[in-house]
């Protein structure tokens, strides 16, 4: 039996992407990653990771390879918003620092992880690579404008998935890569825009990490290097 990986697994997403893993039984031991390093969900072994430290990923990955071959990871940290950074409604709003920040958390992140963390993965048999992407990183299905920096920063993501998928199909040409658009979740991300959690078209994050597992059940090695929302529709570049 392969491992499973969760990063960012102190996060409402993460947190029940790893409790999901667990109750389903098809990975042990499943990996609850977090930047605190805190406990998550029974059942599951904890660890810290900064993906925004390459050393600190490194480490993690060490910990994670004592546990043999990894089936299943999955990068369930982002940033949109914190003190001194917010989605910008126009281009006058534009801060280099909150958009380098955004990059590195958002697009780089992944991107180390990815190089750790796919060398453990099986060279034969299915396993899965995938991020928590967003629509508004489709450049395609742009038609509101705003929000510079965290667009930006998952298209780099959605372009750096895909060129990963190129990459890993020669070496593991059953491996998967995808990225995933959870939806509106009820979680501290997306608390300032939709504050009401039980308002109709927001998940909680018990059925967001449903949806997604679900949607990485029926991806193929055909669909590696595609970004699919909550209910599998694929979301164009």
């Amino acid at each position: 039996m392969t491992s499973a990986v969760v990063i960012g697994a102190s996060g409402g997403i993460g947190r029940a992407l790893a409790a999901a893993l667990v109750a389903r039984g098809d990975h042990a031991p499943v990996f609850a990653l977090s930047r605190s390093g805190a406990p998550g969900p029974d059942g599951t072994e904890a660890g810290r990771i900064d993906v925004t430290d390459e050393a600190s990923v490194a480490d993690a990955a060490g910990l994670v390879a004592r546990a043999g071959p990894v089936g299943l990871v999955v990068v369930a940290s982002g940033l949109l918003h914190r003190d001194g950074i917010a989605p910008e409604k126009a281009l006058r709003a534009l801060d280099p620092a909150a958009m380098a920040e955004l990059f590195a958390v958002n697009a780089i992140g992944p991107a180390l992880v990815a190089k750790h963390l796919v060398p453990l993965l099986p060279r034969s048999g299915r396993a899965v690579f995938a991020a928590l992407s967003a629509r508004v990183g489709s450049i395609g299905d742009n038609r509101l404008g705003g929000w510079y920096s965290y667009r930006a920063s998952k298209a780099a993501l959605n372009q750096i998935l895909r060129t990963l998928a190129i990459e890993v199909a020669r070496t593991r040409p059953e491996a998967i890569v995808a990225g995933l658009h959870p939806g509106t979740v009820g979680t501290g991300l997306s608390r300032p825009f939709r504050p009401d959690a039980d308002a109709p078209g927001i998940f909680r994050p018990e059925e967001s990490a449903d949806h997604l597992l679900r949607v990485l059940d029926g991806l193929a090695p055909g669909d590696s290097g595609g970004v699919f929302a909550w209910d599998g529709q694929r979301i164009p570049a």
